[in-house]
């Protein structure tokens, strides 16, 4: 039975991580004919107008000097990806916020083009919505952000359940296995006296030190992403590390506690007496 109900927890966490998928997925863009013929007649005019309304120069600087925003003139990063810019501008980034609902659609690429065309900056051909569908048939950076989170935004009812679910199975499997393993599968009435053996002793100094070592790492990583985080140009955190540190901390004590039930403690079983007038 524990190993039915880690074979069915994994089932379902391919069925949930497709959900997760489904959610973080980009959504399609509609290349309007429209937009891209009235694009490079509009992002001189348009796009200034945009930049100046909007807020961007209080951020950014007139000329793209930067400020409380970071340096937009002579940045290579969004020469070398324009899409970066739109993904930017429609979903926001760090103290940045989304536009993608204030402005319509040429504002965007007017805005977007304006940056990438001025104060120096200058791509070959300009961002289109074409350039943008082209970018996202490759991993999107939000999808990217949102799975690297242990729960993603806007996570839902049906997923809540899998996942709660998940955790019951594989609780109940695990423990039914570390049951096995540590007690076997038969009572022995008495005392047992357990005397540890040299590959054990190593075993559980080994789990101790790595223990000390992913707290180390872990601590070293929030250091890490908080002044990040607090910096001029905030920087990401990097949830995944993070994550992993922490799961490695919780696996390796409770790998420690296995060890030290199995080959340390002394155990004692008991059992009623059988005999008795009722045959149960």
């Amino acid at each position: 039975m524990p190993w039915v109900a880690i074979v069915c927890a994994a089932i379902m966490w391919i069925i949930l991580l497709f959900l997760f998928n489904k959610e973080t997925a980009p959504e399609p863009v509609t290349v309007d004919p429209a937009v891209v013929a009235n694009i490079s007649r509009e992002y001189p005019t348009i796009g200034k107008s945009v930049y100046a309304s909007a807020g961007c120069v209080g951020c950014h600087g007139a000329e793209g000097q930067g400020g409380v925003g970071p340096k937009l003139a002579g940045d290579e990063k969004i020469l070398t990806d324009p899409v970066y810019v739109h993904s930017v501008i429609v979903n926001g980034k760090g103290a940045m916020p989304a536009f993608g609902e204030q402005l319509k659609e040429n504002e965007v690429y007017a805005v977007a083009n304006y940056v990438l065309n001025s104060w120096g900056n200058k791509i070959p051909e300009l961002l289109t919505p074409a350039t943008v569908a082209e970018g996202q048939t490759k991993i999107d950076p939000a999808v990217l952000k949102n799975r690297s989170r242990f729960v993603p935004e806007d996570i839902k009812l049906p997923e809540i359940f899998l996942a709660t679910f998940i955790m019951v199975l594989l609780t109940y499997g695990l423990i039914g296995l570390y049951s096995v393993w540590a007690e076997g599968t038969e009572l022995h009435p008495g005392i047992h006296k357990v005397r540890a053996s040299p590959i054990a002793m190593l075993s559980m100094i080994t789990t101790l030190g790595l223990t000390l070592l992913f707290s180390v790492l872990f601590a070293r990583q929030m250091v890490i992403d908080y002044a990040g985080w607090g910096a001029s140009e905030p920087v990401m955190p990097n949830v995944t590390a993070e994550g992993f540190y922490a799961a490695m901390i919780i696996l390796l004590l409770a790998l420690a506690t296995g060890l030290y039930k199995k080959y340390f403690m002394d155990g004692e079983v008991l059992v009623e007496d059988a005999s008795g007038e009722f045959p149960w």
